[in-house]
């Protein structure tokens, strides 16, 4: 494949670490935002480790001005922008009564106004192109809810619906793909982030939620060091798949990463698992095309 630039988001740590370094160590011209440009250092040694290069950018996809920044900054050197990873992403574990309207207000921000507005910043330049692809990394929680976990799994089906819903004009009307990435679990420091947040800001409490909490947690226990590292993907698989989609000739819209991720997702996911016979559906009833 032709060499392409592309824009990561939340490229500091994880997948969007590993898909930086997958892509720059093909050919790609990666450039990899991030919050804290100051942490990209660990990123831009292993690069140097595997005799590649990318660039740095600060990108908050929380910051609308310092967005079209950054992407200014990219066209003035390439001119183009050929594809866009929307990776930036904020778990939470609290159940939507204990959660602060703040903290339901910051998840949905950043996971999926976050995705707005970078597409927003970026759709004009791809639209010029006539080309391009917009990759949003979402979650099997963007297809099945799940207990204590409803704020974040809210963000994730705004994310499907959204990604579903312009991916029925995108290409047949401006040329631009645009897919869907749904991993289950990934052995990431998202999770202990995620983790430590709940445990900061009071853990179990004791309220009407307490034995839902509990056994949440619990459930959550189970998974060990051990069991993530034989159940778990490592963030470099799911870079492989984010690689094999761009590398597709006909993008689907769906990508489940793994056989766990279309076991759990199977009783919505099963009829359509990749998401293109409801996009043609859609597509051919509404827009005839």
């Amino acid at each position: 494949m032709s060499a392409k630039v592309v824009l990561i988001t939340g490229a500091s740590t994880g997948i969007g670490f590993e898909t930086a370094l997958l892509l720059a160590s093909g050919g790609h011209r990666v450039y990899a935002g991030m919050r804290n440009p100051e942490k990209g250092s660990s990123l831009t040694a292993e690069a140097k480790k595997r005799n590649t290069s990318l660039n740095i950018l600060k990108l908050d996809v929380q910051d609308e001005a310092g967005i079209a920044e950054c992407i200014n900054e990219i066209l003035k050197k390439e001119q183009a922008i050929d594809v866009l990873i929307n990776n930036a992403g904020a778990g939470f574990i609290r159940t939507m009564e204990q959660a602060s309207m703040d903290e339901i207000q910051q998840v949905m921000d950043v996971n999926f106004y976050g995705v707005i507005r970078c597409c927003k910043a970026v759709l004009p330049q791809m639209r010029k192109q006539k080309s391009g692809h917009i990759i949003n990394i979402s979650s099997v929680g963007g297809l099945v809810g799940q207990p204590v976990n409803e704020i974040y799994c809210a963000a994730k089906f705004a994310l499907e619906g959204l990604t579903e819903s312009i991916a029925t004009y995108m290409k047949p009307y401006f040329g631009i793909n645009v897919s869907l990435i749904e991993p289950a679990g990934v052995v990431t420091e998202f999770g202990n982030s995620l983790t430590r947040y709940f445990e900061n800001t009071g853990g179990i409490r004791d309220d009407a939620y307490k034995p839902l909490v509990r056994d949440y947690m619990n459930y959550r226990a189970t998974f060990t060091d051990e069991v993530k590292e034989k159940a778990f993907q490592k963030p470099a698989q799911i870079a492989a798949v984010i690689l094999r989609c761009i590398n597709d000739p006909e993008p689907k819209l769906r990508y489940l990463t793994s056989e766990g991720a279309a076991a759990f997702t199977k009783l919505k996911s099963g009829l359509d698992p990749d998401g293109e016979g409801i996009k043609a559906q859609v597509r051919k009833g509404i827009l005839n095309k």
